[in-house]
């Protein structure tokens, strides 16, 4: 059994564990050697990561170990602790998994969130708090919703009949479509931003897409270890 970590090292009795960061994973060679990967990081990591490994032709099973803020990935899939999974692999036990679609947006990946409405917004707010003791935990995204709350009542009407404004956020899936809101991604979507130079925000990463033409897209899908 081959099991890679990235972004922390992991050591376990009984299991060899390759152990890299993020920064180094293009210069990895014979990533398709591995059973299992795991990803220690929060949303942002994940996406990062799959960017670079969701084309494998011969896919691993990721385990992920959330250390970010909020999780939202993990939480989906009610992800095991860490040595938990490590104890059912090294007892031979085979652990269960749950599929997890993912999404292209032009060149780039997310996982379950994308847009330009008040999700932007709340994570740049965000983001600018990131230090201190803000800098770890949900303190800063809570204080964020508090200070653009005004904000957001006046503005997301407007966003949500706007054609170049728009929200993905498939937690909500049960609401397939309101107005420039998505709770599901169709098997393929085309959106004119009218500006060759937007900033978005996927999975809590913030990008700057130069590019007015937005092309979203089913992407397949990864196996993640649950509970």
């Amino acid at each position: 059994m081959h099991i890679l970590s990235i972004g922390k090292a992991l050591k376990y009795d009984g299991l060899t564990i390759d152990n890299i960061e993020a920064s180094e994973l293009t210069a990895h060679h014979d990533i398709e050697r591995y059973d299992y990967i795991v990803i220690n990081g929060g949303d942002g990591t994940i996406r990062r990561v799959l960017k670079q490994l969701h084309t494998l032709q011969k896919q691993p099973v990721f385990i992920l170990n959330p250390t970010g803020s909020f999780n939202v990935v993990a939480k989906i899939h009610k992800a095991p602790p860490i040595g938990r999974v490590l104890d059912m692999l090294a007892a031979g036990t085979t652990p269960p998994t749950q599929k997890h679609h993912i999404f292209k947006l032009n060149e780039e990946l997310f996982l379950f969130s994308a847009g330009n409405m008040g999700d932007l917004q709340h994570i740049f707010l965000s983001e600018t708090f990131r230090f201190g003791w803000l800098k770890h935990g949900i303190a800063k995204y809570i204080l964020a919703i508090l200070f653009l709350l005004p904000v957001h009542i006046v503005m997301t009407p407007f966003m949500l009949m706007s054609s170049t404004r728009f929200f993905i956020f498939t937690p909500m899936r049960f609401v397939k479509k309101f107005g420039s809101f998505y709770g599901e991604v169709p098997l393929s979507m085309t959106i004119d931003l009218d500006n060759d130079y937007n900033m978005l925000e996927l999975d809590g990463d913030l990008l700057v897409i130069k590019n007015r033409h937005l092309h979203i897209s089913q992407a397949g899908s990864i196996h993640v270890v649950t509970q």
